[in-house]
């Protein structure tokens, strides 16, 4: 896929990975020094990326960016976006330009704000990558929205789908005290539709796999 850079937790810092060069740079993200946790829940909702729908994403990149005469999406800026849309010959080709080119921006503005300290800013970023990955990338589903918007409800930050979509999982960034009030906002609102109970927990990023001396 077109997206340029990837943020990963590892043990008092996010790790920013440059998926072209695989470069990599620390960035701090001390959660537990802010009183803050990530909530993972599972939706329990089946996905598979093996019926073709991951494949018809990639080839819409790679259309979008053949018609724009770029190597790939990543060498749209988001400042030239609105010209770049303007230029492309479908509906859907623009949507999966927008998300992935503001995809790539959200992940840089991002960065900025884990330096700045502003978790506020994080929590907000990931409600827009959500509400991108629902609408111009098209891969989330009813379960992971129900679960992003139940946290949101219940304290959250912000709350995004994570993986590849069409299932899965939803991660939420919430104050400590929130947890089981989010916990239990998601839980019911699965129950009132009729699904099966999610699974949701705290994780806690370690540290790198070592060689035991």
């Amino acid at each position: 896929m077109d997206q340029s850079a990837a943020l990963l937790c590892a043990e008092g810092s996010a790790l920013l990975l440059d998926c072209r060069s695989g470069e990599t740079e620390q960035v701090p993200f001390d959660l537990a020094a802010t009183g803050h946790v990530l909530l993972v829940t599972d939706t329990r909702a089946s996905h598979a990326l093996n019926d073709g729908q991951y494949e018809e994403r990639r080839r819409a990149c790679e259309a979008a960016a053949a018609e724009l005469g770029v190597r790939s999406l990543r060498e749209v800026p988001a400042s030239g976006l609105d010209e770049a849309l303007a230029r492309l010959s479908s509906d859907e080709l623009r949507s999966r330009t927008r998300h992935v080119v503001n995809e790539i921006a959200r992940v840089s503005a991002t960065v900025a704000a884990l330096r700045a300290g502003d978790l506020e800013e994080v929590g907000r970023l990931f409600r827009a990558s959500h509400a991108s990955l629902r609408d111009d990338y098209e891969v989330s589903c009813e379960e992971l929205d129900v679960s992003v918007e139940a946290a949101e409800g219940a304290g959250a930050l912000g709350a995004r789908m994570t993986g590849g979509g069409f299932g899965g999982s939803s991660v939420a960034l919430l104050p400590e005290g929130s947890v089981e009030a989010a916990r239990d906002a998601v839980t019911a609102a699965f129950a009132a539709r009729g699904w099966r109970e999610p699974q949701c927990f705290v994780v806690t990023a370690g540290g790198p796999a070592a060689r035991d001396t």
